[in-house]
């Protein structure tokens, strides 16, 4: 693992500083239901079957995690029940690209769609 930030050490301590990683996701179901769960900080989705997504962890005010999407069609991403990413139900990353996910509140996610 690497890490952008000068203090950032190999092994454990990247993991402690950085965060964790999540390579070669399989997306599944097709609604916020039976979407699969991400863990991690940094989640690298590879297999996106049509209508397949993910969901993200409780929002909390100042985490953040970034989703990339490496499969062949379009990742949906869902917030938790009674929350909301962009003010909306969902959010799509087609594929190749990658999203920055905020949190702002326990209900709020806001997003930075990136390359």
């Amino acid at each position: 693992q690497t890490c952008a930030l000068p203090i950032c050490q190999s092994g454990g301590a990247t993991t402690a500083i950085c965060g964790d990683v999540g390579n070669s996701l399989t997306a599944a179901g097709s609604s916020a239901t039976d979407a699969l769960s991400l863990s991690t900080v940094f989640s690298r989705v590879s297999t996106t079957a049509a209508s397949t997504g993910v969901k993200l962890p409780t929002a909390e005010a100042g985490a953040f995690l970034v989703v990339a999407n490496d499969g062949a069609n379009s990742l949906t991403v869902y917030p938790q029940t009674g929350a909301t990413i962009d003010g909306a139900a969902s959010v799509a990353i087609a594929t190749t690209k990658r999203r920055l996910f905020v949190g702002i509140s326990p209900t709020v996610w806001v997003s930075i769609l990136g390359a």
